[in-house]
């Protein structure tokens, strides 16, 4: 009997217990991860296992039950105990299956790398990045590196007739270098995460740019509280799509807890800006043809030349606010589905990072940020922060243990990137200036 299989005779065990619908969902994972420092390897793990997720439907009341075990042999018990709970918990008019599944589409996203990665290849990864940190000028110590490989398979039934597989793979590589002693220690780092080993980023590189990043940091200011221009960096840049997806989360609005609530089909952006959600790239590492409903996933504008297009909507969210689910239901075995993005990123503009910067006479430029400071409810920012001042036109002297703080309103309408967008991660943006932000310091 195959996963498959087992998940249909305990959705056919959930509706002879007396359920009138269900859905269940298994996940199986594998990971294999290394650690090293100084030349020692430190760790070496290895995981695998199987998680089992039912969910029953009586009426308009709904329970959830998890397992580790798949044997069918204990499918009659689970069955029962998710039933039982569903008889007592209150009614939700906004639960059920997914009214959008559909049978799974073949299109193949090549998410599977059939090199597995033995122990002493990872161990062999992370010291060449370790090594290149190292071997740095300047360089006075290092947290380590590590290397990582993961194969997940996620197996979606439900009584309406779904049945689906996905699996895909990662390998991944990090290193974090330190300069400096006592209280003038700095730190950086760098890491690259892929589904294919071939295109993962050469681990050396990803060592030499951790220590050049820590070399930077080296005798920071603290400057004085100013209004002006802040750059991000593309490494935090992406922290700016984060908080559009929070607000535009379909739950968050069906609660009125999003600034952007009253803000569907309004321009919140400027002119140009388009801001992508791509559940059907190829070899995209949160690539799905379906979600965890089994809606099928498509790819789409959520910011289109500034304008905002959609919320993000699982099927319960999208009942709420009289929608069709968007195919963004994200779950795991022992909770309910909820809205979560896929594949992002912001469009590159037109201008280089140092055209985009080359009339600030003072400005700041963000390579890091600290704490979370933002409030989903009325768009507040205020973060931690650390990079360097911008004169003239140039990266200056670096400053830490400073504030940014705005308005995400105020934010989005005044954010231009730059042309230096690269796919590296689930979440990608190009350099990005926002005006008119203030800088909390000295």
């Amino acid at each position: 009997m195959n996963h498959l299989d087992r998940l249909s005779d305990l959705i056919a065990r959930a509706r002879a217990a007396g359920a009138d619908a269900a859905d269940a969902v298994l996940i199986a994972g594998t990971s294999l991860s290394v650690a090293r420092r100084l030349g020692k390897t430190e760790h070496v793990e290895r995981s695998e296992g199987q998680d089992l997720g039912l969910r029953v439907f009586i009426g308009q009341r709904a329970a959830i039950v998890s397992a580790t075990n798949v044997d069918p042999a204990s499918f009659a018990a689970l069955a029962e105990r998710a039933v039982a709970m569903a008889k007592v918990v209150p009614e939700d008019p906004y639960s059920g299956l997914a009214d959008t599944a559909a049978p799974p589409d073949p299109q193949n996203l090549d998410m599977e790398d059939s090199a597995e990665p033995s122990a002493e290849a990872l161990i062999a990864r992370a010291a060449a990045a370790e090594d290149a940190v190292l071997a740095t000028p300047g360089i006075t110590n290092t947290e380590g590196a590590d290397a990582g490989f993961g194969r997940s398979e996620i197996y979606l039934v439900t009584s309406a007739g779904f049945a689906g597989h996905r699996a895909g793979t990662s390998h991944s590589v990090s290193a974090t270098a330190l300069v400096g002693e006592g209280t003038g220690m700095q730190r950086d780092y760098d890491y690259d995460s892929k589904v294919y080993l071939a295109d993962l980023d050469d681990a050396a590189a990803i060592g030499r740019s951790a220590a050049k990043r820590a070399l930077a940091r080296l005798n920071p200011i603290r400057p004085k509280t100013a209004k002006l221009p802040v750059v991000y960096d593309p490494r935090v840049a992406t922290s700016l799509i984060g908080h559009l997806t929070g607000a535009i989360n379909g739950a968050s609005v069906a609660r009125g807890t999003s600034f952007l609530k009253e803000k569907l089909g309004q321009k919140i952006f400027g002119a140009g800006i388009f801001i992508h959600d791509d559940p059907r790239r190829v070899r995209g590492p949160r690539s799905r043809v379906f979600d965890g409903e089994g809606t099928p996933t498509k790819a789409r504008a959520l910011i289109e030349d500034g304008v905002l297009t959609t919320w993000l909507l699982d099927s319960r969210s999208a009942r709420q606010l009289g929608m069709v689910s968007t195919g963004h239901a994200s779950r795991g075995t022992s909770g309910p589905p909820s809205p979560s993005a896929s594949n992002l990123w912001l469009a590159a503009g037109a201008m280089t990072p140092e055209e985009l910067m080359a009339d600030i006479e003072l400005g700041l430029y963000v390579t890091e940020l600290i704490g979370m400071g933002v409030n989903g409810v009325t768009g507040d920012y205020s973060r931690g922060a650390a990079g360097f001042l911008i004169r003239n036109g140039e990266l200056a002297e670096p400053v830490a243990e400073i504030t940014v703080a705005g308005h995400l309103t105020e934010m989005f309408a005044n954010l231009t990137p730059a042309n230096d967008l690269v796919f590296r991660r689930g979440t990608d943006s190009p350099t990005i200036r926002v005006e008119g932000m203030t800088m909390a310091g000295g």
